[in-house]
């Protein structure tokens, strides 16, 4: 199960079950994402819970198991895939005398790990600020002899020396700069429509193939791998459809159940592209067996920006791993609603240049008819 790691820092991980249909799914897609952060599993403490313990999370009976995998695999570190209290934390490491963290912390610092633009790093910066506020009232002393390490990249690695005044006047400093960004992206919009130019967002699942297809179809070569969250920074190419149609089309960051309110937030800036796009393509891993569960999550962080009313054409990426044919689904006028796509093998990207051709004309129609 945990084969693939190749980094540093270890860690007991921690899935309760609260009667989610959807917990086994849950648990696979946990590991995947401590394995993106460079963590090497040591095992999994798994338990059945009716609602959280208001002081632990977990009930003491389970604290206790998991103190001792702590002592018996010498664990530095306890990941929960549920969202912890700054109390719960505190309670728990005092009864694993370890850290804790949890899946908040952990999307963080994976997000810390990827950005590469001076945006995407700031906004994450951002997004780990504002999650640190809610923790300093804690006393992390054992902290102060440990550098760096999952959760503590970026700016958590100088949070001891930083009291609360001192984060506010950075917050304040982080948000102007991203302020100015979103205006020299709002420029650049108006831009391209005095241009009339078709604007496409490509969205999805993390990991559902989105900067591949992006690599595909404009011929780029942003960095595209079989993890979580590989991409984190918008990129925009202008793509030729056909002789006659071209668009700017733009790779995204991907979406993930219980993704955090502040990255949410703090990405609002680069995800303002999906908001005034004018078609997006929502990508979906046909293969994955929680498909329908993924395009839900998707859907409702589109809503939380406000991009739930912006058309969109499904892409059914991954048929060559099936296997299954390329092809079009038609709506009940007979439009196309959904492409099924190979975008590491190029199968059906024909198909899905026509499909938004379509929708470039179908959007005409609709801005023309008074």
């Amino acid at each position: 199960m945990f084969e693939r790691h190749q980094g540093g820092d270890t860690a007991v991980l921690v899935c309760l079950d609260f009667g989610e249909a959807d917990y086994r799914d849950g648990l696979e897609e946990f590991v995947q994402l401590v394995e993106s952060a460079g963590v090497r599993p040591l095992t999994v403490i798994e338990g059945k819970r009716s609602r959280p313990d208001p002081a632990y999370f977990a009930g003491t009976g389970k604290v206790e198991e998991i103190a001792a995998a702590v002592r018996g695999h010498d664990a530095p570190l306890v990941i929960f895939n549920h969202q912890l209290s700054p109390a719960q934390e505190r309670n728990l490491e005092r009864a694993m005398s370890c850290r804790v963290i949890d899946r908040t912390t952990l999307i963080l610092d994976i997000f810390a790990q990827r950005a590469r633009t001076a945006e995407g790093k700031l906004q994450v910066e951002l997004a780990q600020l504002a999650h640190i506020q809610t923790r300093l009232v804690r006393g992390w002393t054992h902290l102060e002899r440990q550098k760096g390490g999952i959760g503590l990249r970026g700016p958590g690695e100088t949070q001891l020396e930083t009291d609360r005044r001192l984060i506010g006047i950075r917050v304040k400093r982080l948000k102007d700069q991203l302020a100015t960004v979103q205006r020299q992206r709002a420029t650049q919009r108006r831009a391209r429509e005095r241009s009339n130019l078709f604007t496409v967002s490509i969205v999805g699942y993390t990991n559902a193939g989105k900067s591949t297809l992006f690599n595909s179809l404009t011929k780029a070569k942003i960095y595209a791998a079989d993890q979580l969250f590989a991409t984190l920074d918008t990129t925009s190419r202008k793509l030729f459809l056909d002789s006659a149609h071209s668009v700017v089309i733009s790779d995204t960051v991907g979406f993930i159940r219980q993704l955090p309110h502040t990255l949410v937030a703090a990405f609002r800036a680069t995800l303002e592209e999906t908001i005034h796009a004018d078609l997006l393509l929502h990508v979906v891993d046909i293969n994955h067996p929680m498909r329908e569960m993924q395009v839900s999550e998707v859907n409702k962080v589109l809503a939380e920006i406000g991009a739930e009313r912006i058309p969109q054409l499904m892409v059914w990426n991954k048929i060559d791993l099936k296997p299954l044919p390329a092809g079009v689904d038609l709506d009940e006028y007979g439009r196309i609603r959904a492409v099924r796509v190979s975008a590491m093998q190029g199968e059906g990207l024909d198909l899905l240049r026509s499909a938004v051709v379509e929708a470039m004309s179908q959007n005409t129609e609709e801005n023309t008819t008074p």
